[in-house]
Order: C-alpha cells, then structure tokens, then sequence
C-alpha cells in the first residue's frame, strides 16, 4: 500500500488523519459523515481520510477518485499502528506522505529526525524574493 500512495490523490494531496478511534464497520457514508462533520471538508476535494479503531490494529482511507468514493483498510495480524501527535482541537492532524508511509510501515514517528531540506513556500505579493 506504501508504494501506492504519491499515485493516489495526486501529488498535493492533503493527508488527515482522525484521531477519535472509529469503529471499523462504519462504510462510506459513515466515514464520510466524518469527514463533513469533523473535518469540515469535501471529501470530494481528492484529500485522504485516514480512521484508526480502537485497538489499532486496523485503519480506513477513504478517498474520492473523480468519480466515486474508494476506502482502503488495512488489518494487522501483530501489532498496532501508532497514533501521531495529538492534535490541537483533538479531532485530526494534517500528515505528510512520508509520515503516512511510516505510519503504514510500523516505525515509530517520535524516534525519526528529519534532515533539513527545501520547501517551496507561497511567494506572498510584494515580496522581492530572488529565484
């Protein structure tokens, strides 16, 4: 699933993830009541919901792709995913690809430092910002 994730959304795709459990046998509708309920968002934008349950042996993306809603689940048969961060209104957190892919892959996010790199920032007008 790790390699299928630049592919899905396209690349500025937005990641959140919810951070309440959920009970796994809440299906489209149910999730996508989350995401206009909690998330206030479209899930018609193209961004990716991700649901953990309780145990957190098993988690849900749902997903719009242009023409009808896609959940993806995953059940561990050993171990739990972790839950990152607590979020500031403890409904969701905003992730990244690659936070999303350790997530999936079992690593530990607090034990993993990032390398500084580049980050494209919105040029805001007026600014005399060279190239």
């Amino acid at each position: 699933m790790a390699g299928m994730i630049p592919s899905v959304g396209g690349m500025h795709a937005r990641i959140f993830l919810y951070h309440p459990a959920v009970d796994m046998r809440r299906s489209f509708d149910g999730l996508m009541a989350i995401v206009q309920a909690d998330f206030e968002q479209d899930v018609r934008g193209g961004d990716l919901f991700l649901f953990i349950n309780k145990r957190r042996d098993r988690f849900k993306i749902l997903w719009w792709d242009e023409d009808g809603l896609a959940i993806f689940m995953k059940r561990l048969e050993q171990g739990t995913f972790e839950h990152p961060r607590q979020a500031a209104d403890g409904k969701h957190v905003e992730m990244d690809r690659t936070e999303l892919g350790l997530l999936l892959s079992g690593i530990e996010l607090a034990s993993v430092k990032r390398r500084k790199r580049y980050r494209a920032e919105a040029a805001s007008p007026g600014s005399n910002s060279k190239p």
